[in-house]
């Protein structure tokens, strides 16, 4: 499997400009082959091989191309007809899509080298090593981990963020670590989590993790917003402030960032199999009056998140089906539709009470048990069975958690909650 290892870069005052002037390069050369292919007949584009072969007749015609590494600039067109794969993968699942899109100077921000074009120079001993990029040069990379051997990186990506910091990620092969025998797990090694607003998850355990508390740092960004209206657009002193509002920005997205990182890390960690609701986010957002909540929770990426880390752990990772989770009882399975003020799930059939989301978490167990086919999973009970059983949750109170107990522990668990 393929991981990425980010590192802070600190290119010097000519080096980063030499950097940047290959990016815009690469920016212009990206555009090209996006016209090209569009400019051609629909049924006779051209595809990633020829136009790779074509970029040195691009050269000759626009000398300036030459300026860049030709291995970094044939990565460049590769990867538009990667996009393009995504975007067709995307009309195949019924998606709307449009075309790939022209990009304006300071929109494309890296440069990619695969294979060739780069060398890693660790300095062993000292706090930094070094990344030479070929027709860029030297750069500076603090070591906060261990820095791979060349040999071992396949893809090396130099990339300059909104508020003027440089990163270099290095894409290395690692071996997939053997994930357990569904066969021999047991399902109380298993957990099912409910994504929520009020509350960021709720598992079938009954632990609740509340929402990163982003009030302050919305606030902070706000006032620097309002400030950068108030300066004269492209001046110097427009500028500075333009990168104060990045950092702003910056800040409200790392702190959402660690805690899904440690949170993630955490589920695949403590638990063998891991199941969560498949949703589709981009309708969530376009027609709710929550969106603004629903965007910063990030719930697309916290997925992937915990996709990657149970690849990474050897931890079994489901997404299920999320229709009808909140309606269903988990008891016995009859759906009882409620608005989202109603926060508790009564069910009508056999009176099992509990809270709407620890309701929705157990469904999401149960069905994803069923889809791993991990043992033989837990029997529901119809209505006719049940009759008018009375159990119910109530005496039992959720666990819950702050969103700084897991930022500054790594784990919902501490003396205070555990």
């Amino acid at each position: 499997m393929n991981v990425t290892l980010r590192f802070r870069a600190y290119p010097d005052e000519d080096t980063a400009s030499e950097a940047w002037r290959h990016i815009e390069l690469h920016r212009q050369i990206r555009n090209h082959a996006v016209r090209d292919y569009y400019r051609s007949a629909r049924d006779d584009r051209p595809g990633k091989n020829q136009q790779v072969n074509e970029f040195p007749g691009w050269k000759r015609r626009w000398p300036v191309f030459a300026g860049v590494s030709a291995h970094a600039a044939q990565q460049s067109v590769r990867q538009i007809h990667k996009d393009l794969s995504v975007l067709r993968e995307h009309r195949r699942s019924g998606r709307r899509t449009g075309r790939l899109k022209w990009q304006g100077a300071g929109e494309f921000r890296s440069v990619a080298y695969q294979s060739e074009g780069f060398n890693v120079d660790h300095n062993t001993g000292q706090r930094y090593g070094t990344l030479r990029l070929s027709k860029i040069g030297e750069i500076r990379v603090r070591v906060h981990r261990e820095l791979p051997d060349t040999e071992d990186v396949s893809h090396v990506v130099l990339k300059k963020e909104r508020t003027g910091e440089w990163y270099a990620c290095f894409v290395v092969e690692r071996d997939e670590p053997e994930k357990p025998d569904v066969a021999n797990i047991d399902p109380n090694d298993c957990i099912g989590i409910d994504l929520g607003i009020l509350s960021y998850i709720h598992t079938s355990d009954d632990l609740v993790v509340e929402c990163v508390d982003l009030d302050k740092e919305y606030d902070r960004y706000a006032r620097e917003q309002r400030t950068l209206d108030r300066k004269e657009h492209g001046s110097a002193r427009w500028e500075q402030q333009r990168r104060k509002v990045a950092e702003a920005k910056r800040r409200i997205k790392r702190r959402v960032l660690d805690f899904q990182q440690k949170l993630s890390t955490w589920l695949v960690k403590t638990y063998d199999a891991v199941f969560a609701e498949d949703l589709d986010v981009k309708p969530m957002l376009e027609g709710s009056q929550s969106a603004k909540n629903k965007q910063d929770a990030a719930w697309s990426r916290f997925l992937d998140l915990c996709e990657y880390k149970a690849d990474l752990y050897g931890t079994v990772f489901e997404r299920v089906d999320a229709r009808g989770t909140t309606k269903e009882c988990n008891r016995c399975g009859v759906e009882t539709s409620k608005p989202i003020w109603v926060r508790e799930h009564s069910c009508p059939a056999c009176g099992y009470e509990a809270d709407r989301d620890l309701n929705a978490a157990r469904n999401v167990l149960d069905r994803g048990i069923e889809k791993a086919e991990i043992g033989a999973g837990r029997p529901k009970l119809t209505p006719a069975e049940t009759g008018v059983t009375t159990s119910t949750d109530g005496g039992h109170a959720a666990v819950r958690v702050d969103a700084n107990t897991v930022i500054e522990t790594g784990s919902p668990v501490s003396p205070d909650t555990g």
